[in-house]
């Protein structure tokens, strides 16, 4: 089964009067994994997709889309899929890739219909591609690991970049994940907006009771939305993104726009945040 919700983009002046309500609609995205089934959402953010897939014992196969007017949703795109569940597989043309918890497979455009099967708990990612880029999987010792933060400033924090420059070749797609070490809470701390780029986050690995609280809007005007485990944020190329977790959490950041720069970010000393 599967299911596609569209989300459109917000000006900055527009976010600024919404409520709460209004604020977890256009930018929080909830109910991703389903099981037997693949949920995604269409965003004109740079036209990414974020989304999950749970096959529960049934393969799940991801092919037309309808929001992408193409025959299959990969014609014109390029995937990057991070298993957050127990061990499961995803094949594409021709090939089946084992995905233990915490790998990522990078599809190029024109891979095909892509299922997914297994145990895992697959979270999608896809953006707009201009050429195909080779198919690659990405496993949690391949990638390139930052440490950053410290304990005063309760923000230390390791960075694991996967759909990288440093790790390998994509189009627009960049892709990652960060954990906070034990006593740390902040993540993105400075925070920072990078006009060039829109950025999509994913929570995972917290408590049921537990909630981050992610920071949003524009540097002057801040907002935010409590998150729980499995549910994501929208960020706008002209918002700021940093939180606060209760207890430990990892977020998967995705990225599409004009450049593939991890480092291209406007910095916010807290100071300056309203």
């Amino acid at each position: 089964m599967l299911t596609v919700e569209t989300r459109h983009a917000v000006h900055e002046d527009h976010a600024k009067g919404m409520d709460t309500a209004a604020l977890r609609q256009h930018f929080l995205t909830t109910g991703m994994f389903a099981e037997a089934e693949i949920r995604l959402v269409y965003t004109h953010y740079d036209r990414f997709v974020m989304g999950g897939a749970v096959p529960a014992g049934s393969p799940l196969t991801l092919d037309h889309v309808d929001e992408t007017r193409t025959p299959s949703f990969l014609d014109r795109r390029e995937m990057g899929i991070v298993n957050i569940g127990d061990t499961g597989t995803v094949s594409a043309e021709g090939a089946t890739h084992t995905m233990n918890r915490g790998d990522v497979l990078y599809l190029g455009m024109g891979s095909g219909p892509v299922t997914f099967a297994g145990k895992g708990r697959f979270y999608i990612t896809s953006a707009p591609a201009h050429r195909k880029c080779p198919t690659r999987l990405v496993t949690v010792t391949d990638a390139k690991e930052v440490n950053l933060g410290a304990t005063e400033t309760s923000n230390k924090r390791t960075i694991r970049q996967f759909i990288h420059p440093l790790v390998m070749d994509s189009c627009q797609l960049v892709l990652g994940y960060t954990s906070l070490l034990d006593g740390s809470v902040w993540n993105t701390m400075p925070a920072h907006v990078h006009d060039r780029r829109m950025e999509a986050y994913l929570y995972f690995g917290m408590a049921p009771e537990a909630r981050v609280l992610h920071l949003m809007g524009e540097p002057k005007e801040t907002r935010h939305l409590f998150i729980a485990n499995e549910e994501g944020a929208l960020s706008p190329p002209w918002s700021i993104h940093a939180g606060a977790g209760i207890g430990a959490y990892t977020f998967i950041w995705a990225m599409a726009g004009d450049n593939v720069d991890y480092t291209d970010m406007d910095m916010l000393p807290a100071a300056e945040l309203l």
